[in-house]
């Protein structure tokens, strides 16, 4: 059997690396050992896209980048290097060129908008009350709880900065919607989803943590991208 190839998972707004504690768990059962999960500061962009082109150049040979929610929007401005041979995208943003996570968002605004506070330094913040019914309902009340409490914001400018050039016109992806999401519309996530025609999309009833909710699945969509582009 062949080896297992990298897999570079990539988090959003208002989480961290360690909100991939499930997936992984699921795709190091499968036989993946090279494993990585970037910590993205979330200050914009170009710095985000910055962080994790530097963890992918580290990695020899062929690898898959996840991006979970803004992770998209990540994977999307740095996914065009040499060794990436496929994106796979969680319940994500995918923006085309000129389009930021906030244009997308205001043309469909998602359930739990109002549930969004900005703080005086300029980061944006749910509400931690809020936390659960907004961003992770299908979790129980202590793992939503310690979500809330851990949750990293963004700088709320991070949701203006457009894309470039995506990478998904150029590399073979995959989706997955979260048909319960209530931080990325579902239908705007139908609707990325579709104009990218990726290998597969699969739909879950699930919230904006699919990752968190449904690792197996998520791990079953890494799976087909892995099988999909041949790593």
């Amino acid at each position: 059997m062949r080896s297992r190839p990298a897999i570079v998972l990539v988090h959003g707004f208002w989480g961290g690396a360690a909100h991939w504690a499930n997936v992984i768990g699921q795709l190091h059962k499968r036989g993946y050992h090279d494993l990585h999960a970037v910590e993205n500061p979330l200050t914009s962009l170009a710095d985000d896209v910055a962080r994790t082109q530097k963890m992918v150049k580290q990695i020899k040979g062929p690898m898959i980048l996840v991006g979970h929610s803004y992770g998209g929007a990540v994977i999307t401005e740095a996914g065009d290097l040499p060794n990436v041979a496929g994106l796979v995208y969680v319940a994500a943003f995918a923006p085309d060129a000129g389009e930021s996570p906030g244009s997308i968002s205001a043309g469909m605004p998602p359930e739990a908008f109002p549930n969004l506070a900005p703080d005086s330094d300029g980061y944006l913040w749910v509400k931690q009350d809020k936390f659960h019914e907004s961003f992770c309902q299908d979790l129980s009340e202590e793992d939503a709880r310690v979500m809330a409490v851990t949750q990293k914001a963004p700088l709320a400018s991070t949701f203006g900065d457009a894309i470039t050039a995506p990478a998904w016109k150029k590399k073979p992806c995959w989706y997955q919607v979260s048909t319960h999401d209530r931080m990325i519309h579902p239908d705007n996530q139908a609707k990325m989803a579709a104009r990218m025609n990726p290998r597969a999309t699969i739909h879950l009833a699930a919230s904006h943590a699919s990752l968190a909710s449904h690792p197996a699945e998520i791990a079953d969509l890494i799976d087909d991208a892995v099988e999909g582009t041949g790593t």
